[in-house]
């Protein structure tokens, strides 16, 4: 059987089947002789035909390859770039271009040597409709330039050779292959859903872009042989490319068939003829209404309805047959609202027949012999109606099927209604949604007058500062590549080659550019056109709409422009500065003339992008130009340790690990870490001791090795999942760094402010550190007021960072350590070198930090979760070529960093695998999704078991469930924020069931709600004020990670099931993003509930998968289910 597999695929993909049996990781790596390319001059067209030509007699070519679209004859001199793959086949043109364009005008030559090289190019395939395509968003590709048996698709890994068109600014590819790829025998298919599927839980496919036998489908249990492609899909790393069956399973095409049976189910039949108009239209929460179905016998058989009876698509069981009778005089009725409950509609003689679980059902007391006598036969051209009541209780859309059973068959018919809520009045749309139009750039006037304003007292003196830090402009060549929407390689090719300590300088360079021209970019689309200002004593006042949801996104100490047209076309720039923000207005610093003068008239406004962070990466990317062995590690060589003393368990571990005690901050009321008051002094430990006894033994040798620092200056990743105790960690091991180590200084790095802070937080509520000994280090925009109270005594900023630069212990933000090197602090100045939350830092923001360590000695701890929220990064080109992979990610795909089958090295890497967050049933999906299957449950059962028992649980002792809401996703005025007023409304009630509840009531601190979009989370705040419940905190995803609560409901808001399923990222939006998921639900400790859409939400592999759970465990409610679940259910009720 594997022999005639190997048959089936050697045909499908014969060149990489071959290159996979030899067993290389990089199989479509170019030998010599490969390929032919030659550069040909002054040669001629010698054929025309109607879609083609031929050069020489030897080179075929079509338009697509001739430069600029010209159209060629007969005779013309052109010059080319030719390839021939393989000695036994012909040549074919990559470009073609007319002599007479490329010589004349005093001799300019276009196909110069470095436009004709084909360079290399690794990137990922951003677009592909089937025809052509494009690598990394700006590299065309068309079909005929892919390998041999390589059908690509969006997210693939690929590597390939391109060229560049000088006058177009443009790249086109050849070559292209598969980065990597490999092969795996007789695995299982996991599951199958629509158009996709997932073998061994590990590999992605996809229906459009497989090879498969003539008559093949992948069904769940197939026993396959693969050859996968790696590839960036949701959370699958690898693509099947080709999938051939071992032995298929009894599951054969189990969903087509459902289909086809539920499209057969609701076909009249028997002669009978049932009304299709199912629909109740809108009706309010708690509102009652009936249906009027109508049964006609066209037949010349009489036909019995033995019962009518629900699919139980509708969890709510709003759908109630009322009465089944003969009527042979009566019209259709229409839909009847607000039907009175005591009261039931006269249709003919009424003869009321079973209804399984029909709550309203009159005769449901009759014994089952009495049910079967209440039979309605139907004779030939009789008519019969059915009565079918609705009474709202699910917020949405929602479908029931309704079932005829008759003696010989079965009618089905689809019932229909949509569920409001008078809260749903208030969050309406305020206005007409219309996208803003990018701004037009007004006519440049004739001359410009810029008046500057004060920028106040500097916090750090510039005369005093030894080193200035450059400015690193964004070059001219750079900057009108992008303004023209050129392609970017053709500027600057080393964005294409795999990023290497030669190329790392100017790639990061280009990528920080590229990230601030979309900055600028976003900030003018804020520009305000006429505005009025406010006069105060000392700054005038603007009103900044949306600046509260971060629409511009502007700090203090950010400038602002103020301009104003004379009538001469003079124009007028006054530059001022940002000294306070409240809410939506911005209090600004001018010119005293200017704030004298100004008497209310009208001004434009642009906002400047502040770019002191860019600034300080670029310089620290100059500072580690020499870092080669540290950011690139290829070998690990041994060093002495740094600590050698023995270590004493006071409390060794049992066989399997004592972990019951908890080594995280647990609390069941304002679940997030706060003070506790005074410091309180502890007695010190020994040498060979904790501080912390309670750690368990991951945690305990992830603080050995850093301590013996024996791989340094390689960098020591701490991989700490959610609820692991990766920061009582990273305290414990700076503690130990701090007593035990003299000669150390500590640098303690964090992407945000509120990271900082919790480092500094927990250090001061450890007992064991004095003042002296910690230094928190601000940036000068900081305000004072933002600081917790309990750091006030450790900041430091402004003339103060000379002085805090010598503590033992300093703590910052990744961008505010690059004010260590304008007081000239050098390398090696710290010892140790620690960055938390290292995921969330772009690979240049933590060489900020990192530039201060000895590259010979150091010893740098990268602390965080690649499987968690990554760097922010706008700039969809920058992120394309790699700006978005933390510095922590891409050391965990070096060799040295990955996983073998015996685990992780333990010298690089430690990983944390007993969580005490959550409860067993929130851990079990994501640990499988990301963590594979690691995660231990260590939670005190006392907090996570807490609401087990919760009256609206659809499962008991399952505190996790999916809300099917089919509601409608809105957006208003220009503001692009999704909002989707339904699920709003469901989660508001979903709030008071729990924070309102008679007996023992959740506090409203202990409830977290996220949404992904902005003007979502406004309209909730707006229903939680109303019903006294503002204390419970709203915010993205982003606001939420680090932290815990004891519930969160999670609203998905997108509610787009037209849009077709390929574009996951318009239908979907920020969703479709597995680390944006992994954080969401795993932040919960005792409830989650998620609220959205399953049809639209089914589409992503992660909301699949949780679907899926739910639905299998009996934790699904709301809306009737998408089909795809119902089939898995099938299928595995089968096997």
């Amino acid at each position: 059987m594997l022999t005639s597999v190997r048959c089936v695929l050697t045909k499908l993909v014969s060149s990489i089947w071959r290159t996979a049996d030899a067993g290389g990781d990089n199989i479509f790596t170019e030998s010599p002789g490969t390929e032919d390319i030659r550069h040909l001059r002054g040669s001629v067209v010698t054929q025309l035909c109607l879609d083609y030509g031929m050069i020489d007699d030897a080179i075929y070519f079509t338009s697509s390859e001739v430069l600029g679209g010209i159209q060629l004859k007969e005779g013309d001199q052109v010059n080319c770039i030719a390839i021939r793959d393989g000695a036994e086949k012909g040549w074919k043109a990559l470009r073609v271009e007319k002599s007479a364009d490329a010589w004349e005008d005093g001799g300019r030559t276009s196909l110069e040597a470095d436009s004709m090289q084909l360079r290399p190019l690794i990137g990922t395939v951003t677009s592909f409709d089937g025809d052509s395509g494009y690598i990394s968003q700006t590299t065309y590709f068309t079909r005929y330039s892919l390998s041999e048996g390589y059908e690509p698709m969006k997210g693939d890994w690929i590597q390939a050779k391109f060229y560049i068109n000088p006058t177009q600014w443009t790249t086109q590819a050849h070559s292209v292959a598969p980065l990597r790829y490999s092969r795996l025998n007789q695995v299982r298919v996991t599951s199958v859903y629509g158009n996709s599927g997932v073998v061994e839980d590990s590999v992605f496919f996809s229906l459009d872009s497989l090879l498969l036998p003539a008559e093949y489908k992948p069904s769940p249990g197939d026993l396959v042989n693969l050859v996968m492609v790696e590839s960036c899909q949701s959370f699958y790393s690898w693509r099947a490319l080709c999938i051939a069956p071992c032995h298929q399973s009894m599951n054969f095409a189990a969903e087509p068939l459902l289909e086809a049976e539920l499209n057969h189910l609701l076909e009249n039949k028997g002669g009978i003829d049932v009304s299709d108009y199912g629909q109740f239209g809108d009706l309010m929460l708690g509102e009652r209404c009936e249906l009027v179905l109508w049964i006609q016998n066209n037949g010349s058989e009489s036909q019995t309805l033995k019962c009518c009876d629900f699919a139980g698509w509708d969890s709510a069981e709003q759908f109630t047959v009322v009465t089944v009778s003969t009527a042979p005089n009566q019209r259709q009725k229409p839909v009847h609202k607000n039907f009175p409950e005591s009261s039931e509609e006269q249709v003919g003689d009424a003869k009321e027949v079973e209804r399984e679980n029909g709550a309203m059902q009159t005769d449901a007391d009759l014994p089952h012999d009495a049910r079967k006598k209440r039979e309605v036969e139907i004779s030939p051209g009789e008519r019969v109606s059915v009565v079918i009541a609705c009474k709202a209780k699910s917020l949405g859309c929602c479908t029931e099927l309704l079932l005829l059973h008759f003696s010989s068959f079965t009618i089905g018919r689809r019932l229909l209604v949509t569920v409001g809520s008078e809260d749903e009045n208030l969050l309406k749309p305020s206005e007409v949604y219309c996208p803003s139009n990018a701004k037009v750039l007004s006519k440049a006037p004739s001359h410009v007058v810029t008046v500057s304003a004060p920028k106040g007292v500097p916090r750090l003196s510039k005369r005093r500062l030894p080193n200035f830090l450059p400015s690193f402009p964004v070059p001219k060549a750079l900057r009108d590549c992008v303004e023209s929407e050129k392609d970017v390689l053709a500027v600057q090719p080393c964005l294409g080659e795999a990023l290497s300590p030669s190329n790392m300088f100017s790639r990061f360079s280009t990528l920080l550019w590229l990230e601030e021209l979309n900055a600028e970019k976003e900030l003018r689309e804020f520009s305000i056109s006429g505005a009025l200002l406010r006069k105060g004593g000392v700054y005038l006042h603007l009103e900044v709409l949306g600046l509260a949801e971060g629409r511009p996104n502007l700090n203090i100490g950010d400038r602002v422009l103020l301009k104003k047209l004379q009538s001469d076309g003079l124009e007028m720039e006054y530059i001022s500065y940002v000294t306070e923000i409240n809410d939506e207005n911005v209090s600004l610093r001018v010119n005293s003339n200017f704030h004298h003068s100004y008497l209310g008239e009208p001004l434009d406004v642009e906002f400047t992008y502040n770019r002191l962070t860019m600034r300080r990466c670029h310089n620290a990317l100059e500072l580690t130009k020499h870092f080669g062995e540290i950011l690139f590690p290829s070998r690990v060589s041994p060093q002495t340790h740094l600590w050698t003393g023995e270590w004493m368990d006071e409390n060794p571990p049992a066989e399997n690990g004592d972990t019951s005690k908890p080594c995280v901050d647990i609390k069941s009321k304002a679940t997030q870490t706060k003070g506790k008051g005074k410091q309180t002094s502890k007695p010190m430990p020994s040498k060979g001791q904790f501080f912390n006894p309670d750690l368990n033994p991951c945690q305990k040798e992830a603080v050995k090795r850093v301590l013996e620092a024996e791989c340094r200056p390689l960098p020591y990743v701490l991989f700490g999942p959610p609820g692991t105790g990766k920061t009582i960690t990273l305290i414990e091991i700076i503690l130990q760094v701090y007593h035990f180590l003299p000669s150390s200084r500590v640098l303690v790095c964090t992407p945000s402010n509120s990271a900082a802070d919790l480092i500094c937080v927990r250090l001061h509520h450890s007992g064991f550190l004095h003042a002296a000994s910690l230094a928190r280090v601000n940036a000068s925009s900081r305000e004072t007021e933002s600081l917790p109270e309990v750091l006030q005594p450790y900041s430091r900023a402004g003339e103060d960072i000379r002085h805090a630069a010598f503590h033992r212990i300093v703590v910052s933000t990744c961008s505010s350590a690059g004010m260590f090197h304008n007081i000239g602090i050098q390398e090696g100045h710290f010892t140790h070198v620690f960055l938390d939350e290292a995921g969330q830092a772009t690979e240049p923001e933590s060489l900020i930090p990192i530039s201060f360590v000895s590259e010979r000695d150091g010893q740098i701890v990268l602390a965080g979760d690649p499987c968690q929220l990554g760097p922010i990064v706008k700039s969809n080109l920058a992120n394309a070529f790699g700006l978005g992979m933390s510095l922590l990610e891409r050391l965990m795909t070096n060799p040295l960093y990955t996983k073998q089958d015996w685990g992780y090295n333990p010298k690089l890497v430690t990983k944390l695998i007993y969580n005490y967050r959550s409860h067993g049933a929130l851990l079990m999906l994501p640990s499988k999704l990301f963590y594979l299957g690691e995660l231990c449950f260590k939670a005190q059962r006392e907090i996570v078991d807490s609401l087990c028992q919760w009256k609206n649980l659809p499962k008991k002792d399952f505190p996790l469930f999916f809300h099917g809401v089919r509601g409608t996703e809105m957006r208003e005025g220009n503001n692009p924020s999704w909002f989707n007023p339904v699920e709003a409304v469901q989660v508001m009630l979903y709030c008071c069931q729990l924070a309102k509840k008679l007996y023992n009531p959740v506090h409203p601190s202990d409830i977290g709600i996220i949404a992904p979009y902005r003007k979502q989370c406004e309209k909730i705040r707006v229903l939680l004020g109303k019903v006294g419940l503002s204390d419970i905190k709203v915010g993205s995803v982003e606001e939420f990670q680090g932290q815990e609560f004891l519930v969160i409901i999670l609203s998905t808001v997108r509610s787009s099931e037209s849009v077709e399923s390929e574009d996951l990222q318009s239908s979907l939006g920020f969703l479709a993003n597995p680390k944006r998921f992994n954080v969401a639900i795993t932040r919960p400790k005792a409830l989650l509930i998620i609220v959205g859409d399953p049809h639209t939400l089914i589409r992503d592999p992660c909301f699949r998968a949780l679907l899926q759970y739910c639905f299998s465990n009996g934790a699904y409610l709301g809306c009737d289910p998408p089909q795809a679940l119902r089939t898995s259910q099938i299928i595995s009720e089968n096997e």
